[in-house]
């Protein structure tokens, strides 16, 4: 199925002005490649890590077949081994293509979803796979959880910072102590919309086993992605891989939960072991 993605060395949709749809328009879906990001920090073919892509569309409608608009709350799980990613804002405009469309059921709207962002997540790819789709109708809608990432906060330590830029020789573990287990966390993540240049602001949760991190250090390596330009996927790649390379730890997870624009969220999980994927939450930020 062709797609409306401009070729690369064309402008993206994201920030260019836009023609809202009326009718429901599968091409609008835009797939990016994940591996020219992935080769900056020598990942290949073969990820290092296990993990997906959380996403959830809280403005999702449709018309049933007598006319009258339907509502739902849509949650997105792809795979991090799909080749491609999908460009936010045309995510946000695919969605807003149901608006106005007929469907006969719920059920037929998360078939419909489930095929097309399978077919554009795997774009290109000799491989094929899946992408989980869960809709939320009206009378589920307080399963939405509205809680702080479980862990320690490092926000309670008072450290200097000067570096807003990633700088992974900020992370250090104490090979000398014995092993731990802890799950930090913190609401300081900022990067930046790589097209726009917006902020993205998120909450993270590092779960690891493994010699002492240093929180100190930690904290303001986190906070040193206050400047850079990525994609949420993107930027979590990097904290997993600076952390997995530079502390040792023997089990890593780095979960992030970004606050919603548009009406969706996008919140990356990567992590070194087989574990089921973190339940859906809301953040006091979201």
């Amino acid at each position: 199925m062709p797609s409306t993605c401009p070729p690369p060395d064309q402008p993206l949709l994201l920030g260019q002005p836009t023609t809202y749809p009326e009718r429901y328009d599968p091409t609008l879906l835009c797939p990016l490649p994940r591996a020219p990001k992935r080769a900056e920090l020598g990942v290949g073919a073969t990820l290092p890590f296990l993990g997906a892509d959380l996403w959830t569309a809280y403005e999702l409608s449709w018309l049933n077949a007598r006319g009258k608009p339907q509502l739902a709350i849509a949650h997105f799980t792809v795979p991090c081994e799909t080749p491609q990613l999908i460009e936010s804002k045309s995510f946000k405009l695919y969605l807003n293509s149901y608006n106005q469309s007929v469907f006969d059921s719920a059920e037929a709207v998360q078939q419909r979803l489930r095929l097309d962002l399978t077919e554009a997540l795997w774009r290109g790819s000799e491989r094929s796979g899946g992408v989980g789709v869960r809709l939320l109708r009206p009378a589920q809608f307080g399963q939405e959880r509205l809680q702080a990432l479980e862990g320690l906060s490092l926000d309670r330590l008072d450290v200097e910072c000067s570096d807003y830029q990633p700088a992974p020789q900020l992370l250090q573990a104490d090979t000398s102590q014995a092993v731990v287990q802890e799950v930090l966390t913190s609401d300081l993540l900022k990067s930046n919309c790589p097209v726009t240049g917006q902020p993205d602001w998120a909450s993270v949760q590092i779960a690891y086993s493994g010699a002492p991190i240093d929180q100190a250090g930690l904290l303001r390596y986190l906070v040193s992605f206050r400047q850079h330009t990525g994609f949420h996927e993107q930027c979590v790649e990097r904290i997993y891989q600076d952390i997995w390379q530079r502390c040792r730890p023997l089990k890593l997870s780095v979960y992030a939960r970004y606050t919603r624009r548009g009406g969706l969220d996008i919140n990356p999980w990567r992590c070194s072991h087989p574990q089921q994927p973190p339940e859906p939450v809301r953040t006091a930020r979201q």
